[in-house]
C-alpha cells in the first residue's frame, strides 16, 4: 500500500495521462484506490469518491491509500505514464513497517534551498495554464518544459491532445492556430523523451535477451564452437586478420559487404599477476625456514637447561617463548606467496564500450554496481564527511545508468537526511565540472585543500574560472550543511509553536467560559516541506526514537536516462557544460525500520536492509561499501575492480577488496594508523592463496556471492568408499541439475550432504517472502557473468546483454522495497547466518569474507598506482585503543564461534585456514606478551635471569632469532614497498595494543562466553575536518581510560626495576654484571615499544593530565612498598612476613 498527499487537484489523482471521460467528465482512477484524510491523531477517514469530490475545493491537504499488489507484471502501460510515474517515486517519502501501512507522502520540497536538478526530489515543475486543470507540464531529460506553441502556453499533454481533437488546433493562450494541427505528427514532433521498449513484466524484459541467446551461449562454452575462429573465418574468407564486419554491425549472407574495420586483434586479459623477483622471495623464504629451525633448536635447548636458581622465571620465559614462536609460525606462513596484479583499463574499454557485433550501439556493456553508504550517528560522523563521500561516488568514473548510490543512516535522523539532499543539490555543479575538467580526487573538501599546484596539466582555458566559481558554491555548500542543525531546530520550534498556538484556540471555543487548561502536544521535528519527519525526532518521543522508527526511502536522485545528455551553456548560468553530461546516478535514502523487542544486528542488519532494498530498486549484480569517511580517491577504481570481475574465471571472485589508505595522520604515525604492515604486507600475502580477508569497507562485491551460493564450477569430491554410497542420490542430484533452466544453472547452495540448486518453493525460507526480491537473483546471477568472448571462459554471456535500458522506478517496487527493510522481514529466514552480511560477531565483515572463502569462493585484492579509496583514522590514542579492542573482540568471538577456522571445510586451503586460525588467536597473545614484558623487571628485582648464566650458547642462539627477524623484515618491506620506519611502528603499537586492548578483549569475549555479557561499542568519532589552525589537535588529546592501566604499570615498574638493579649492582660485594645486563637489555627493549604510548601521555608541552602523575605515583609507591615487603633489606625487621620465591 501506498499514500499520496497532494494539493485539491483532480488530475493529481490519477498517474495516467488517459483522456477525460467523456461520461461523467471525471478522470479514470488507478484500481485499488481508497481515499483518506489525515485528522490530528494521525488516523486517516476514509472517504467516498462522491465525499471527495465536494472536497476538492477546499485547500487542505488530502491523501489518498494506494492498495497495490506487489508483482512483477503490475507495470503501468502507457510509455508516458511510467514517466510520469517515476517523477512522483522520485518527489515521494516512502514510510511503512511492521503493521503499519506504506505511504508515499509527495514532497514539495525537500530542503529550505532551491533545487532545480531535473532528477533531484522535490525539483519544481510548470503546471498547466488552462483554466480548471493544474496538470504537470511535460519536460525534458534537462527539466525544461515542451510548449508547443511559440507564445510559450504551458499546457500539459492532455490538454494538448484535446486542443488537436476538438479544440479545432487552437492554442488557448494566443488563441492561433498551431503549425502542426495533425495528431499523429503532433506527437511524433513532441517525443523529446527517449522511446521505451514494450511493456512486459520487469523478470521477463530482464532475461529476454539471455533466452534469446542461450543457444549461442552453450555453443560458446562447449567444444562444438571456437569463438577465434569464427571471429577471423566468417564470410568465407580464410588467413590472418582477414575477418570484416558489415555495417551496422548485423552479419548476413550478402555478398557485397563493406570491409568496416579489420579484425587482427587477439585475445586479451583484463588482468595479470605479477610475482615477486626472486631475488627477494627466494631469500625470504630460505630465512623464514632457516628462522623456524632455529627457534626449535633454542625451545629445545631452553627447556633442558632449567635455570635451578629461578625456575620459577624460567618456567614462565620458556611457555611464553614457546606461544611466541607459535604465533610467528601462524603469522608466517601465509606471508611465503605474495604477489602483484595489475589491470588493463584499455582492454575493458575495448570489450564493453566499443561497438562491436553484439554491441553494433557501443553503449556500455558493463554490469551495474549498487554502492553502500552506511553511517548511523551524526554527531559522531559529521554530516559534512558523509556528503563529500556521496560527491565522491555520483562523480565517479563508471557509466552513469550503470550507478545507484544508497546511503543506510541507521540513527533515522533529520540531519542525515537534508545534508544528502543538500549534497544531490550540490552535485548538479560538481559532478559536471569533475567530468569536464578530470578533476581528482572528486572529493571537493579533499581537492581544494590539495597541496599540489592545482592548474598543473589543466588544458581548457576556463579552468580558473570554472574552479573559482565551484569553489565558491561549495563554500556556501559547507556553510548550509554546517547550518542544519540549528536550522532544524529553528524550524522545529516555529513550527511547533504554530501548534500550540493552533491547539490554544481550538481549546478557546470549546470552553468559552471555562478556565483553559495546559496544552501539551509533543514538540516534533519538522522538515522543509512543513510535515512530521518519520524518523527519529530531537526530542524522542514513541514511534520516533533511535531504537523506534519506521523505515524510510527516499530517492534523493531518480534513475537518469539511458543516453548521455550533454550540457549547454544555460545549464548552470556560470559554467559553460557544452558537451559535458549532466546526468547524475540513481541516490536513495534508506532508513530501515527499528522497533523495540527486535535485535537489529548493528552495522551488519543495515547492510543486510540495504542488500535488500537495492535488489528490488536496482539490483545491481555487484556491490561496493564505504564507510562514511571513506571516499572515493580515484575516479577509475570501480573499473580497477571491475576488469578482476569480468575476466576470464572471474565468476569465481566473490569480492575484489581494496587497500585502506588514510588522511590526517600525523607524519610519524606514532600509532601505526596506517597500518601498511598488514594491507601492504599480509594482504598482498593472502591475495596469492585463496585471496584477502574482507576488512569491512573498500570492498566490491558478487552480489550472488552475498546470497550465500557456491561459486560456479565447485570441485566435486573424489570417489571413496563413502561416497558410494551415496553414488544414487548424487545420479539424481545431477539429473535435476540437467533439467534446470539455464539461468539458474549457477544458483547453488552445498551442504555436507551435497548441493542444490535455487528452489522457488525454498526460496522464502532462505530470502524473505519478496517475489520481486526472489525474482532478481537469477538477474543478478547473469548479469555479473563475464564476456563468453574465448572458449575457456566458462559460464559466460554474450556481448550487449546488458545494454538494455533499466527498469523504470514505480510506486509498487519502491512500496515493496519498504517491506524488506522492515523490522520483522528477517524472521525465519537466513539472513544473517548463510546470507548476507554475518551475525553474531562486532567484526562481521571478517566473518562474512570466511564464510565465502569456505565455501569455496576466492577473493583478489587490488592496489592501484592512484590510491583507490581514502579515509580518515583516530589519531587519539584512546580512540584508537578502543578501536583496537572492537577488533581484537571480535577475534575472540571467531574463536569460540562455529566460524573458528579449525572447523572450515575442505574446500578452504591449508594456508588460508591458517591465517584465518590467526585471526582467531591473535588476542590470546597479549597473556604471554604481559607476563614477558614483566620478566625483566622481576629478574632485576630477583638479581636472577631466565637463564642460569650468560654462555656462548645462549648469546649465539639469540644473535642468530634477531639477525633473521631483522633480515625478514628487510626483505618483508622490500616485496611490500613499506619502509622500515613504519614496519617499526607496527612493531611498537602491536606490543602496546597487545598489553592493553588486547588483554581486555580477552577478558571481555570470555565474559560473554561464559556469562552471557553482551558487549557494547561505541562510534569512533570522525573529523569532520575544521579543526582550526592544528589539524592533528586530537592527536595530542588525553582521555582517560581504564585500558591505559596496564602499560603505565609495566613501563614503572621496569624503570623502578632499572633503578634497583643497577643500585644493587653498583653496591654488592660480588657484582653480577651478566643478570644485570640481562634484564637492562630486556628491559630497554620493552620501553622502546612503549615510547609511543608513553609520549601520547605526556600530550603537549606542559599539558600532561593530572590523572598521569597521580597514577604513577601510585605505581611507583605501591612497587617499593610490596618489593620491600617481599624481599626486606638485610637486617632489617620483617614488613610483613619472609615471603620468598620458590
Amino acid at each position: 500500500m501506498a499514500s499520496k498527499s497532494f494539493k485539491a487537484s483532480r488530475s493529481d489523482l490519477s498517474t495516467s495521462s488517459d483522456l477525460l471521460d467523456s461520461q461523467n467528465g471525471k478522470p479514470p482512477l488507478p484500481p485499488h484506490v481508497t481515499f483518506a484524510r489525515r485528522a490530528s491523531s494521525g488516523r486517516y477517514t476514509s472517504y467516498s469518491r462522491d465525499d471527495l469530490d465536494s472536497e476538492l475545493s477546499s485547500s487542505d491537504f488530502i491523501n489518498y491509500t494506494v492498495h497495490m499488489p506487489p508483482t512483477p507484471d503490475n507495470q503501468p502501460s502507457n510509455p508516458a505514464s511510467q514517466k510520469i510515474e517515476e517523477q512522483y517515486v522520485s518527489s515521494s517519502l516512502f514510510t511503512g513497517g511492521y503493521n503499519s501501512i506504506t505511504r508515499a507522502h509527495l514532497m514539495d520540497k525537500v530542503i529550505e534551498s532551491e533545487s532545480n536538478h531535473p532528477q533531484m526530489a522535490g525539483s519544481k515543475g510548470s503546471s498547466c495554464a488552462v483554466k480548471g486543470c493544474d496538470g504537470k507540464v511535460m519536460s525534458d531529460e534537462r527539466g525544461n518544459d515542451i510548449l508547443p506553441c511559440e507564445c510559450d502556453f504551458k499546457i500539459c499533454r492532455d490538454c494538448y491532445i484535446d486542443a488537436l481533437k476538438m479544440g479545432e488546433g487552437i492554442c488557448p493562450g494566443c488563441k492561433e492556430q498551431y503549425k502542426t494541427t495533425d495528431l499523429d505528427e503532433a506527437m511524433d514532433n513532441w517525443q523529446t523523451l527517449p522511446q521505451l521498449p514494450p511493456p512486459v513484466s520487469k523478470l521477463e524484459r530482464r532475461l529476454s535477451l539471455m533466452k534469446s541467446r542461450k543457444s549461442a551461449l552453450v555453443r560458446s562454452q562447449t567444444v562444438d564452437f571456437d569463438h577465434n575462429r569464427w571471429l577471423f573465418e566468417t564470410k568465407g574468407t580464410y588467413g590472418y586478420g582477414n575477418a570484416f564486419w558489415p555495417k551496422e554491425g548485423v552479419l548476413d549472407n550478402e555478398k557485397n559487404c563493406d570491409i568496416v574495420e579489420p579484425l587482427n586483434k587477439p585475445w586479451r586479459p583484463l588482468t595479470r599477476k605479477l610475482k615477486v623477483p626472486a631475488g627477494i622471495i627466494s631469500p625470504y623464504r630460505l630465512l623464514v625456514v632457516v628462522r623456524m629451525v632455529v627457534l626449535g633448536l633454542f625451545l629445545t635447548w631452553r627447556i633442558r637447561h632449567p635455570n635451578n636458581d629461578a625456575v620459577w622465571l624460567w618456567g614462565m620465559s620458556v611457555v611464553c617463548e614457546i606461544w611466541f614462536a607459535f604465533s610467528w609460525i601462524l603469522d608466517q606462513l601465509p606471508k611465503l606467496c605474495p604477489i602483484n596484479r595489475a589491470t588493463d583499463l584499455n582492454v575493458l574499454k575495448e570489450k564493453f564500450e566499443t561497438p562491436s557485433p553484439g554491441n553494433p550501439t557501443g553503449k556500455s556493456d558493463l554490469p551495474g554496481i549498487d554502492i553502500y553508504i552506511s553511517t548511523a550517528d551524526p554527531e559522531k560522523e559529521p554530516p559534512l564527511v558523509t556528503a563529500n563521500t556521496i560527491l565522491s561516488v555520483l562523480a565517479a568514473d563508471y557509466p552513469v545508468e550503470k550507478l545507484a548510490c544508497y546511503v543506510s543512516d541507521d540513527g533515522g535522523a533529520l540531519l542525515t537526511f537534508e545534508a544528502m539532499a543538500e549534497a544531490a543539490s550540490f552535485a548538479n555543479i560538481w559532478v559536471p565540472f569533475c567530468r569536464k575538467h578530470s578533476i581528482e580526487p572528486r572529493n571537493p573538501e579533499s581537492y581544494f585543500n590539495l597541496k599540489k599546484d592545482p592548474y598543473k596539466n589543466k588544458v581548457l582555458k576556463d579552468f580558473v574560472k570554472d574552479r573559482r566559481r565551484v569553489k565558491r558554491e561549495y563554500d556556501e555548500f559547507k556553510v548550509r550543511i554546517n547550518g542544519l542543525p540549528d536550522s532544524i531546530r529553528r524550524r522545529s520550534d516555529a513550527y511547533h509553536a504554530r501548534e500550540e498556538i493552533k491547539a490554544m484556540k481550538e481549546q478557546r471555543q470549546k470552553k468559552e467560559d471555562e478556565p483553559l487548561d495546559a496544552v501539551k502536544i509533543k514538540k516534533a521535528t519538522w522538515m522543509a516541506d512543513g510535515t512530521h519527519w518519520p524518523g527519529t525526532w530531537l526530542n524522542a518521543s514513541v514511534d520516533h526514537s533511535k531504537g523506534d522508527h519506521a523505515g524510510i526511502i527516499q530517492v534523493m536522485l531518480k534513475p537518469p536516462s539511458e543516453d548521455p545528455l550533454g550540457g549547454t551553456a544555460e545549464d548552470r548560468g556560470f559554467i559553460d557544460l557544452t558537451d559535458v553530461d549532466i546526468r547524475l546516478p540513481l541516490l536513495v535514502y534508506v532508513s530501515r525500520e527499528k522497533r523495540p523487542g527486535y535485535d537489529h544486528n548493528k552495522k551488519a542488519g543495515a547492510m543486510n536492509a540495504l542488500v535488500r532494498a537495492s535488489a528490488i530498486m536496482s539490483n545491481g549484480a555487484f556491490i561496493l561499501n564505504l564507510d562514511c569517511d571513506h571516499y572515493i580517491y580515484n575516479s577509475q577504481a570501480m573499473r580497477e575492480g571491475m576488469c578482476f570481475m569480468m575476466d576470464r574465471g572471474g565468476d569465481r571472485i566473490c569480492y575484489v577488496q581494496f587497500p585502506q589508505r588514510f588522511e590526517g595522520i600525523d607524519p610519524s604515525d606514532r600509532y601505526a594508523n596506517k597500518n601498511t604492515v598488514f594491507f601492504d604486507g599480509n594482504m598482498r600475502a593472502l591475495d596469492g592463496l585463496q585471496g584477502p580477508v574482507y576488512v569491512g569497507t573498500g570492498c566490491l562485491f558478487r552480489r550472488i556471492a552475498l546470497y550465500g551460493f557456491d561459486p560456479p564450477r565447485s570441485k566435486e569430491h573424489s570417489a571413496t568408499f563413502c561416497s558410494c554410497r551415496f553414488s544414487h542420490r548424487k545420479r539424481k542430484r545431477h539429473a535435476a541439475i540437467a533439467n534446470t533452466p539455464e539461468e539458474n544453472k549457477a544458483l547453488r547452495m552445498g551442504d555436507s550432504d551435497g548441493e542444490e540448486m535455487i528452489n522457488h518453493s525454498l526460496a522464502p525460507k532462505m530470502f524473505g517472502n519478496s517475489i520481486l526480491l526472489i525474482d532478481s537473483i537469477p538477474v543478478a546471477e547473469f548479469q555479473g557473468r563475464p564476456l563468453a568472448d574465448h572458449p575457456a571462459v566458462k559460464n559466460g554471456r554474450p556481448s550487449g546483454a546488458l545494454t538494455i535500458p533499466r527498469d523504470l522506478l514505480d510506486a509498487p517496487t519502491v512500496a515493496e522495497a519498504i517491506s524488506v527493510i522492515s523490522c520483522w522481514y528477517e524472521n525465519k529466514t537466513e539472513w544473517g547466518r548463510r546470507v548476507g552480511w554475518i551475525y553474531g560477531s562486532v567484526t562481521e565483515d571478517v566473518v562474512t569474507g570466511y564464510r565465502m572463502h569456505n565455501r569455496g569462493w576466492k577473493s583478489v585484492y587490488c592496489v592501484t598506482k592512484r590510491d583507490a579509496f581514502r579515509g580518515t583514522a583516530p589519531i587519539n590514542l584512546t580512540d584508537r585503543l578502543h578501536q583496537v579492542l572492537r577488533w581484537a573482540t571480535g577475534s575472540v568471538e571467531i574463536f569460540f564461534s562455529r566460524n573458528n577456522a579449525l572447523l572450515a571445510s575442505s574446500r578452504m586451503k591449508v594456508l588460508q585456514r591458517i591465517a584465518y586460525l590467526n585471526v582467531g588467536i591473535y588476542p590470546f597473545t597479549s597473556i604471554f606478551l604481559i607476563v614477558y614484558c614483566f620478566l625483566p623487571a622481576l629478574s632485576l628485582f630477583t638479581g636472577q635471569f631466565i637463564v642460569q648464566t650468560l654462555n656462548v650458547t645462549f648469546l649465539a642462539y639469540l644473535l642468530i632469532i634477531t639477525v633473521t627477524l631483522c633480515s625478514l623484515a628487510v626483505l618483508e618491506v622490500k616485496w611490500a614497498g613499506i619502509e622500515l620506519e613504519e614496519w617499526w611502528r607496527n612493531e611498537q603499537f602491536w606490543l602496546i595494543g597487545g598489553t592493553s586492548a588486547h588483554l581486555a578483549a580477552v577478558f571481555q569475549g570470555l565474559l560473554k562466553i561464559v556469562a552471557g555479557v553482551e558487549i557494547s561499542f561505541t562510534l569512533t568519532s570522525k573529523s569532520g575536518g575544521d579543526d582550526g589552525d592544528d589539524e592533528f589537535t586530537d592527536l595530542y588529546v588525553v582521555k582517560w581510560t581504564s585500558l591505559m592501566i596496564p602499560p603505565i604499570v609495566i613501563i614503572m615498574v621496569n624503570l623502578i626495576a632499572v633503578a634497583v638493579g643497577i643500585s644493587r649492582t653498583i653496591y654488592s660485594v660480588i657484582p653480577q654484571w651478566s643478570r644485570l645486563l640481562g634484564g637492562v637489555f630486556f628491559s630497554f627493549w620493552v620501553l622502546a615499544h612503549l615510547y609511543p604510548f608513553a609520549k601520547g601521555l605526556m600530550g603537549r608541552r606542559g599539558r600532561t593530565p593530572t590523572i598521569v602523575f597521580v597514577w604513577s605515583g601510585l605505581i611507583a609507591i605501591i612497587i617499593s612498598l610490596l618489593w620491600v615487603a617481599i624481599n626486606p633489606p638485610a637486617g632489617a625487621n620483617q614488613i610483613g612476613g619472609s615471603f620468598q620465591f620458590p
